[in-house]
């Protein structure tokens, strides 16, 4: 079989469109689908099966797509051996990373990375961790987060690795009742109105915890994705909010420690299966152990 046409069978499968893995391979799309008919019939069965106007994968071209990228993972892993004769780690590194995450850590990967020869190219992509998958077609390392409850995302096709924890706590205005207080219980949160997040982000995950043991549904009265705007509408009053302890920088906000309840989120960093045998990918996977273990290590 054809390493590129496994090639193309693995976009498919990242990009889910005939029409979408021709852009990204810069091919026409009827070249897309040549490619894939010639790799059916080298593999003596069917990979592809109609879903309306689209087609969709098989189970075995589901199963022929873990191999392709057992495959291609073994073609980087051999031009990278060959690379290490040729000196240090270097080349470009594709890392994808929620925003309130690379205002933490990546200066601190960069600074690391100076001069050894790794190139970075970072993009903010804040999706929920579900989304990762897709977000691997493009680059090579994704900084996630999620709930510390939820599970892993590590599977045939990804590999997950836990970086760090960072506790979640409640934003309150200066003047809010409970501004005196070092910590909260649930049941003190129970009668505010609260600025969240979207659905399926971890600190809503956290919010639902809380209307758990209260028994209350939460009122909310906006949802945003943006910590800064956020962190304004909570100290002028509009309301109240959980916020990552680290992400929290408005002057005028007092944090609460959350207690009785489990509330945190956890940082990930994925790639796929094997990529962390390329020197430059072990190298930037490396920085942002490093960039962490200082974050944490500082105070709040």
């Amino acid at each position: 079989m054809s390493v590129e046409r496994l090639r193309v069978l693995r976009e498919l499968a990242d990009r889910g469109t005939v029409a979408a893995v021709a852009e990204a391979l810069s091919m026409t799309p009827s070249a897309v689908s040549q490619q894939l008919k010639v790799l059916a019939r080298e593999a003596g069965v069917a990979l592809l099966e109609p879903d309306g106007r689209r087609v969709r994968l098989t189970d075995a071209g589901r199963a022929l797509v873990v191999r392709a990228d057992e495959v291609l993972a073994a073609m980087e892993r051999a031009a990278t051996e060959m690379a290490s004769y040729r000196g240090s780690p270097r080349g470009q590194v594709r890392v994808a990373l929620f925003p309130s995450g690379a205002a933490l850590l990546l200066p601190r990967v960069l600074a690391e990375l100076a001069g050894s020869g790794v190139e970075v190219v970072a993009r903010d992509e804040d999706v929920p961790s579900s989304e990762v998958p897709r977000l691997l077609a493009d680059y090579d390392v994704v900084l996630t987060h999620r709930d510390e409850r939820s599970p892993s995302i590590t599977g045939p096709r990804v590999a997950s690795r836990l970086l760090m924890r960072e506790p979640i706590d409640v934003a309150v205005a200066a003047g809010h009742r409970l501004a005196g207080k070092g910590a909260v219980v649930p049941g003190e949160l129970a009668d505010e109105t609260w600025i969240s997040v979207r659905s399926g982000f971890p600190v809503d995950d956290v919010l639902r915890s809380i209307a758990t043991i209260t028994g209350v549904q939460p009122r909310i009265a906006q949802r945003l994705i943006e910590f800064s705007v956020i962190e304004a509408l909570v100290a002028s009053g509009y309301g109240v909010a959980l916020m990552p302890r680290h992400a929290v920088r408005h002057p005028d906000l007092v944090m609460l420690r959350l207690a009785g309840v489990r509330a945190a989120r956890v940082y990930d960093l994925a790639t796929r299966p094997h990529a962390e045998q390329r020197p430059a990918v072990a190298a930037v996977l490396a920085a942002f152990r490093s960039a962490a273990e200082r974050a944490t290590a500082e105070p709040s």
